[in-house]
């Protein structure tokens, strides 16, 4: 979405430019000009909007991670015990990375995984918890952390935190 709207701008900008050049400071040219000028500013005020608007959605999601994983009583440490694939795109647009978790214990667990989505830079774009439950006594389960919201560009996928309960 920031994409297309920095796109956008350029566009507006490269016409601000044309029209400026053909201008004397007066008239319809002038006035082209003008608007020009506001839409890129526009432009260029949604950009940041969306931009902090992302951000804030990111930071809200890893709140939510991180609440849910605190609610959890006698959790144990599970983060090695973690396998994530490689993300991929489902039917509706969102990111999605197969979970596989490995119960070391000889009973019947859950677990609960963060699974972080970032972009190429490393910036974080959303985060979900994936709970996986009545793993068997020293088997694997699978589960899939899907994404909230549709993400674009090179996506990547880690697990900074997990719990076996």
């Amino acid at each position: 979405m920031v994409r297309r709207g920095l796109a956008g701008g350029v566009v507006l900008v490269m016409a601000v430019l044309g029209t400026a050049g053909c201008s004397d400071g007066d008239g319809p040219a002038s006035d082209a000009a003008s608007k020009a000028a506001s839409a890129v500013k526009s432009v260029g005020a949604e950009v940041s909007s969306a931009a902090a608007e992302a951000a804030s959605a990111a930071a809200s999601a890893a709140a939510v991670a991180k609440g849910k994983l605190d609610e959890i009583k006698d959790g144990v440490d599970a983060k090695n015990d973690v396998t994530l694939g490689a993300p991929s795109t489902d039917g509706d647009g969102h990111t999605v990375v197969p979970v596989t978790v490995k119960n070391t214990d000889s009973s019947k667990k859950s677990f609960a995984v963060q699974v972080n989505f970032k972009d190429e830079s490393g910036k974080q774009l959303d985060t979900v918890v994936v709970t996986i439950t009545d793993v068997a006594g020293n088997a694997s389960g699978q589960g899939t952390a899907r994404s909230t919201h549709k993400l674009s560009g090179t996506v990547t996928a880690d697990s900074d935190r997990a719990l076996r309960y």
